[in-house]
């Protein structure tokens, strides 16, 4: 079993912790976090997306002019694509962009993901992170001690507002609870955080 240091806020050295081989120690997988960071990207999309049709442009019910006769080339409607105003060509309408997958497939990403965050030694695991108030340069504070000076998620155990409104204004700090993460985001992010409550958590819902 893998076994990480455990950090205070403060940026200290508290003990050890060990994290479990099946969540954090499995192979990692990248044609799996690959189909499913597609997926995500995919449902994010709003698919309301529409232009209109040669059919559906108003106007361009008569015919411009005679067939023959006038040395222009022959035209049925002015709303025609090639026309200026006329209509779209395969115009674009709202659609559903959202896929599945297997659930299987789902969950050997997420560990690769999470698996990923060790081998390349991104995870920093907290023995508590809990703020009397709403303070931003506390937060500050706490990732300038752990020396994190990149993209961070940081990933709760419980709701705590104190501590998701003190990272809420930081450009690239983000906090999640074991119930929202994804492997989108495990990825995105350069840095994982995550207290000792969460990676317990994690390991009952994921093992």
């Amino acid at each position: 079993m893998p076994k990480v240091a455990l950090y205070n806020i403060s940026g200290n050295e508290v003990g050890e912790f060990e994290l479990s081989e099946n969540i954090f120690g499995a192979k990692v997988n990248v044609e799996a976090m690959h189909q499913v960071v597609k997926m995500y990207l995919a449902n994010q999309r709003q698919g309301n997306q529409s232009a209109l049709t040669r059919a559906e442009v108003r106007g361009g019910g008569i015919k411009p002019w005679k067939q023959k006769g006038t040395g222009r080339a022959r035209h049925g409607s002015i709303r025609s694509p090639q026309w200026r105003h006329g209509g779209t060509v395969f115009a674009p309408k709202p659609r559903s962009y959202r896929f599945t997958l297997p659930k299987k497939l789902r969950r050997v990403a997420l560990k690769s993901a999470l698996s990923s965050k060790i081998v390349d030694n991104n995870l920093i695991v907290l023995e508590d992170l809990n703020f009397d108030a709403i303070k931003t340069k506390q937060m500050i504070s706490m990732l300038g001690n752990l020396k994190v000076d990149s993209k961070v998620l940081i990933v709760l155990g419980g709701k705590n507002e104190n501590v998701e409104k003190s990272a809420r204004n930081i450009p690239g700090v983000k906090t999640a609870l074991v119930n929202t993460i994804n492997v989108y985001d495990i990825l995105k992010y350069d840095k994982f955080i995550i207290t000792k409550e969460a990676a317990q958590k994690v390991e009952e819902v994921y093992a």
